[in-house]
């Protein structure tokens, strides 16, 4: 099958590896994912792209054909970030054959997890979540396919390393964070990377939402680092430029995190935001083949699995590439293995993947038993104005700083 305009499929398909079926797929037994999100509380800045997203594939997938035949079904339920109700989720998919799960929640992933290692199901963990579960040799059902937020804030050091000549040791980071878990993260790799490259960390954490931060900000004029990487989610990012700016730090020495998108670029202001930095893990834009592709048939005919704008999001695309990935490993199982699919020989698909990148649309990955992250990747981007430019190839950097923590880190967990 192919997800691509059929009109191209011999050529697209290529690219996401996917087998061509000519007839809509309806005769095999079901390929499906449970996706668990919150819908309600407090990711819904993120989580109706990346369904929609997951439903459109789904929905290509099966007028292409299938895999080898096999819908392709998105159960998507509400948790509202709540680890019980994430975990009720689980249960009740479990229940009914699901064993194919994500749940675009750290906390809801992290309560989860024990569950499914218990179970022998598999946990699609891409970009949320604890950041040792890429260690494949202990953490065997879990797959954060692409990198982890301590893989991100590694490469933040390397790409600030590059800008400043290659010598870090005169130098000093600041890092803004929402104090909780998802902010927190990085802290550990930060502080490692600060000891090996001499460079001086300072830390800012700001309290949930993310709406007062004139006191770390007002610290900021004072310490005035060279770059100060940014753990913010949403409304977060437009507080900081309006601090910014009062304070007189230059926009283009803050480097965000992954979760900055064109409604947060919208709410800073177009011409406002030139020259912001952020990671990413995918490629953004709507002239991704997979994303134009996507435009080109449903939306260009209003059947979409929701409204177009959610489209023009690089949420979208964060959506499209864990799911591809997800797809492509079941595709690999049944090559290998044949059907009907079992956690097993998804999982071993999984773990098969090899320089998968959607045709362009994320870093690639290679997955193997040990690793279960891909590698890694990501790439740094700058707000022009009016579209996200590239600064860096996609590359991962410190990677054996970042595996000694993950292991050290991994070595403690037990399913209880």
């Amino acid at each position: 099958m192919t997800i691509f305009n059929r009109v191209t499929a011999a050529v697209l398909a290529a690219g996401l590896g996917l087998a061509i079926q000519t007839a809509a797929a309806q005769d095999k037994e079901p390929i499906r994912f449970g996706l668990c999100f919150d819908l309600s509380k407090s990711y819904t800045f993120i989580s109706p792209q990346v369904a929609q997203a997951a439903q459109d594939l789904a929905k290509y997938t099966n007028d292409s054909g299938g895999i080898e035949g096999h819908p392709v079904e998105m159960i998507v339920r509400d948790h509202g970030n709540e680890p019980q109700r994430g975990v009720e989720c689980y249960e009740q998919l479990k229940r009914e054959g699901v064993f194919l799960f994500n749940f675009l929640s750290t906390p809801v992933t992290n309560a989860v997890l024990p569950r499914a290692m218990k179970d022998g199901n598999i946990v699609l963990q891409s970009f949320v979540g604890r950041g040792d579960a890429v260690d494949g040799e202990v953490f065997d059902w879990i797959f954060p396919v692409g990198p982890t937020y301590w893989q991100q804030a590694a490469n933040d050091v390397a790409f600030i390393k590059n800008q400043v000549g290659g010598d870090l040791s005169d130098v000093k980071i600041g890092f803004i964070y929402l104090d909780y878990p998802f902010g927190q993260e990085p802290i550990e790799i930060l502080k490692t990377l600060s000891e090996k490259e001499g460079f001086e960390l300072k830390l800012y954490p700001v309290p949930l939402p993310g709406s007062d931060q004139a006191s770390a900000w007002t610290q900021i004029r004072r310490d005035k680092p060279d770059y100060v990487i940014s753990w913010l989610l949403a409304g977060g990012h437009v507080v900081a430029s309006k601090e910014m700016k009062r304070n007189g730090f230059p926009i283009d020495r803050y480097l965000s995190v992954n979760w900055l998108n064109e409604v947060d670029i919208n709410n800073i202001g177009a011409e406002a935001a030139k020259g912001i930095l952020r990671g990413t893990n995918v490629a953004g834009g709507q002239e991704v083949p997979l994303v134009k592709t996507m435009l080109d048939t449903f939306y260009a005919k209003g059947e979409g699995s929701g409204p177009e704008s959610l489209v023009r999001d690089v949420y979208y695309n964060t959506g499209l590439a864990i799911f591809s990935v997800g797809l492509e490993a079941a595709r690999v199982a049944i090559e290998k293995n044949g059907s009907p699919l079992t956690p097993e020989s998804v999982k071993a698909g999984f773990e098969s993947i090899e320089d998968f990148d959607a045709n362009g649309l994320m870093a690639p990955v290679t997955v193997t038993p040990e690793d279960h992250g891909g590698g890694g990747k990501t790439r740094v981007e700058q707000w022009d104005g009016s579209t996200w430019v590239p600064l860096t190839d996609w590359s991962a950097d410190y990677t054996d700083v970042v595996w000694e923590v993950i292991k050290e880190s991994s070595s403690k967990f037990t399913v209880e």
